[in-house]
């Protein structure tokens, strides 16, 4: 499969996975913590066990690493090309009873991703990514053909003046907001969830910085939609952000809407000519 069929195959397990998800809105009383301390629900576990055997019997020759199983201790071997799983990505905002949460796929070829999925399913949205990105408008357990909207999405050319910078919502961190308030800000965001990588992807925000920790099943579908719609994602030096780390740590990141904003604001360590983005399989936007 090329990689816009891989992003749609992505999306419709996605959807699906949400309609799994939506029904245990009424038991959250069922909450529990793993060992790192992040919370779990049975709705991680019932969406996760659909994704691992949707994707078994679509791309079997490719192997999977999903959050909950590698949380239980379950470890896969991973060559150069692997799937990344984050079955229930903002799980806090969903015990909280709010529609920031979604379901997560994402291919690494060579430690780049190059299709993904983000699904939320209260919402209703559908975001892929693959040469071209696209947001859909589709409800869980709906088939792809019957989206009722269907739209080729870009990131936006960022000002020269003050920037719309988008935050997470439920992980602030002091590293971040340094960052942040070192920039000419006029609006911040505040998101749940991989959205955040979406309101880049759609073009109404400029970038989106994270450097409290996170897992690379948190990143690899929204980058994906990034680069799939013009913008890169950089690690906190300001390199080319790669996937496939010891333990799927993702360390800082930070998502540009364009690489001439990333090589702006990063613009000492982006001065050697043979750092290159290699995120896109184009020429730089």
């Amino acid at each position: 499969m090329d990689r816009d069929t891989l992003a749609e195959l992505f999306g419709q397990i996605a959807v699906r996975a949400g309609a799994i998800i939506l029904p245990h809105r009424a038991r959250l009383d069922q909450a529990r913590r793993k060992a790192d301390g992040s919370p779990v629900t049975d709705a991680d576990e019932a969406s996760e066990r659909f994704i691992l055997r949707a994707l078994c019997e679509a791309v079997p020759e490719i192997p999977v690493i999903a959050e909950e199983e590698q949380a239980a201790g379950i470890s896969h071997a991973i060559a150069d090309r692997f799937i990344l799983v984050d079955p229930l990505d903002g799980t806090r905002e969903f015990i909280r009873g709010r529609a920031e949460f979604a379901v997560n796929i994402g291919l690494i070829e060579g430690g780049v991703p190059v299709a993904g999925a983000i699904y939320a399913p209260l919402l209703s949205k559908l975001w892929i990514g693959g040469t071209r990105a696209f947001a859909l408008t589709i409800k869980p357990d709906e088939a792809l053909e019957a989206a009722s909207d269907r739209r080729e999405i870009a990131t936006r050319e960022a000002p020269q003046g003050p920037l719309t910078v988008v935050a997470s919502r439920s992980h602030p961190d002091r590293a971040t907001g340094e960052f942040i308030d070192a920039l000419s800000i006029a609006e911040c965001i505040s998101a749940g969830s991989s959205l955040k990588f979406c309101l880049v992807a759609e073009g109404r925000a400029d970038l989106y910085p994270r450097f409290g920790p996170t897992m690379e099943w948190d990143v690899a579908a929204g980058h994906a939609i990034i680069s799939a719609a013009g913008g890169v994602v950089v690690d906190g030096e300001g390199r080319p952000f790669r996937y496939g780390k010891g333990g799927f740590q993702s360390g800082a990141f930070v998502a540009f809407s364009r690489e001439s904003l990333a090589r702006r604001i990063f613009s000492v360590r982006l001065a050697d000519p043979d750092i290159a983005f290699t995120l896109r399989q184009s020429d730089a936007v």
